[in-house]
């Protein structure tokens, strides 16, 4: 097994997280539209981002994914960055981290995505990234819910200081400049002859994902890329990445890669129909950047989340490995503070800051194809896994999770008997009302008589 100074320790107890921010969770606003997320609030989010940005005449982009609700509260949140004195500019439907690179790429102020990523469509959000492309931080996301109140529309004020009102049009071209960078980056990339299936999830990456796979020579195929506004990330993408195993070993593709509805994320299958996640990818990433010379700090920062199998690969190879809470705002926090580029997440958020501020599910699948050099995805070898078994429990009261003596209890046990041999970790979810069980152990049976009776005693104590 790794030792407790290469990984995390065998039992992790994520506490809640603080209910000091009443609506931004880990990855911005979020919930179901018309009942969390309305046109009032994406307005009154406007013009408080606005404030917080504490420009003259602040230049913001705004783009969105393919739900329903995506035009309308684009359009409220553009007319809220106006009224409080803002240039908005609508890029349309672009990938998250299409925002992330472009707006420190042409001198933004702000940047405003309209998704709820791998959400259902019901589901929406609004998440901001600042003018270095980094989402905003904890400070600021409080200091626009602080502001909420005096520039909410019903308030007949406008945030002192700022005109009567703004402007706001159509960005034309955003994609297009998206595909540019995509392109020098990876214009070494030749893959000529090779077979690659997409899921596009029916979200933000229909067409710039398929474009950029074709500009370096790959013969793709596409599915999930036919948005009505309701199919997004249904029974698709990389939240449902198993439909895709099956067909790429029938049909003798040389890998496939699933986005989700934003294509901030990406989970890979190889052509035996084996599910490549996040931390393999992030593995095959740092081991080839590193032979190359271009792993800034000799490091890499992933969460609790992450495989042992991944420690002990990293290990072998020498590069360090930071751990994190869950949540890609935190892997930005360690890539920052260390000054190391390469980070992310088991669940397909992975981050390359030399390229974008945010995770790119385009770029990070561009990158896996990079670092095999032409070799199959199946032949990766780049970390062995631990088997792991993942649950989410829907509870009423996320608060209380922390307070459940009988949950904890639970977990110290089955930590005791895993102990030098797997873990365990429970956690509360920062963008569902759900609790995360996840054990590690050195076999699947035992793997999943663990889950089930921790998960059992979750339901009991919070369902």
């Amino acid at each position: 097994m790794v030792p407790a100074s290469v990984g995390p320790p065998a039992g992790d107890r994520a506490a809640p997280q603080s209910s000091s921010r009443r609506l931004f969770g880990t990855d911005g606003v979020r919930g179901r539209v018309g009942e969390v997320v309305t046109p009032e609030l994406a307005l009154a989010l406007g013009r408080a981002a606005v404030e917080v940005a504490r420009a003259a005449n602040p230049r913001a982009l705004v783009v969105r994914d393919t739900r329903e609700s995506g035009p309308m509260l684009e359009s409220a949140l553009a007319a809220g960055i106006a009224a409080g004195g803002g240039h908005a500019l609508l890029g349309g439907v672009l990938p998250t981290p299409a925002c992330s690179l472009l707006v420190p790429h042409f001198g933004f102020d702000l940047g405003a995505v309209v998704s709820a990523s791998h959400n259902p469509y019901e589901d929406n959000g609004i998440k901001f990234f600042g003018p270095s492309g980094m989402k905003l931080s904890d400070d600021q996301e409080a200091r626009v819910e602080a502001s909420l109140a005096e520039t909410t529309p019903t308030s007949g004020s406008t945030p002192a200081g700022s005109p009567a009102s703004g402007r706001l049009e159509a960005l034309h071209g955003a994609a297009a400049d998206y595909l540019r960078a995509l392109e020098t980056r990876f214009e070494g990339l030749d893959l000529a002859g090779r077979r690659i299936l997409l899921d596009c999830a029916n979200g933000a990456a229909y067409r710039v994902g398929p474009e950029i796979l074709r500009r370096l020579g790959a013969d793709v195929e596409v599915v999930a890329a036919e948005p009505d506004g309701r199919n997004i990330n249904a029974a698709c993408g990389s939240t449902h990445v198993e439909a895709l195993g099956e067909r790429v070993a029938e049909d003798g593709f040389d890998a496939a890669f699933a986005f989700d509805g934003d294509a901030d994320r990406v989970l890979g299958v190889d052509r035996t129909g084996a599910i490549v996640d996040g931390d393999e990818l992030i593995a095959l990433a740092a081991l080839h950047l590193r032979a190359a010379e271009r792993l800034p700090g000799n490091g890499v920062a992933v969460t609790v989340m992450t495989n042992y199998g991944f420690h002990q690969a990293m290990e072998s190879a020498g590069i360090e490995v930071a751990t994190t809470p869950v949540g890609d705002r935190h892997v930005l926090l360690e890539l920052e503070r260390r000054g190391w580029a390469l980070g992310g997440e088991q669940s397909g958020h992975i981050i390359d800051t030399s390229f974008a501020g945010s995770g790119d599910g385009i770029a990070a699948a561009l990158l896996a194809l990079e670092a095999l050099g032409g070799r199959d995805l199946a032949a990766r070898e780049a970390m062995e896994k631990l088997p792991q078994s993942l649950r989410s429990v829907r509870v009423r009261d996320l608060e209380a999770v922390g307070d459940a003596a009988a949950v904890w209890e639970a977990v110290e046990r089955e930590h005791r008997a895993l102990a030098g041999r797997g873990r365990v970790l429970v956690r509360p979810s920062g963008t569902e009302p759900v609790v995360r069980v996840m054990v590690e152990a050195p076999s699947r049976e035992e793997c999943d008589a663990t889950l089930v009776r921790l998960v059992a005693v979750v339901e009991r104590e919070l369902a």
